[in-house]
């Protein structure tokens, strides 16, 4: 089931950089970013609300709210970096590049998590990179 969820993300995610790259047009790119965090928010606390997963948040640890409080950090900190790029760049540049963060986060989760790095994990890495700079330069 993990790869029905993963692929329909990878289809919202191209759906979603098609959308803003027309909606932006002529919008400040970091109000724009704001509009989305707001439709996200609206959407993620409507989830939470429709599957009565509200009262867990008393059961989350202090480590938990620390790292997802900096991994909102993070998401925000891209996406405003994201909206700017599609913003004055071509989509078709803007979203290979973004996509690196796919190679940056196999080796930040094998240096920080300790996950397996294989051979395999190597060289698709390699061509991502490979094929990143293919379709930019």
């Amino acid at each position: 089931m993990w790869f029905l969820y993963a692929l329909l993300s990878a289809v919202f995610a191209a759906l979603t950089s098609i959308l803003a790259k027309v909606g932006i047009e002529g919008v400040n790119s970091n109000l724009a970013t704001a509009i989305r965090t707001v439709v996200v928010v609206v959407m993620a606390w409507g989830m939470v609300f429709l599957t009565s997963a509200q009262g867990g948040i008393w059961e989350i640890s202090r480590k938990s709210w620390i790292f997802l409080i900096l991994s909102g950090l993070a998401t925000g900190a891209s996406w405003l970096c994201y909206y700017h790029a599609l913003q004055v760049g071509e989509v078709s540049k803007v979203v290979p590049i973004d996509k690196l963060s796919v190679v940056i986060t196999l080796v930040l989760g094998f240096v920080f998590l300790h996950e397996q790095f294989s051979a395999k994990s190597f060289f698709g890495c390699l061509l991502i990179g490979a094929g990143t700079l293919v379709m930019v330069l």
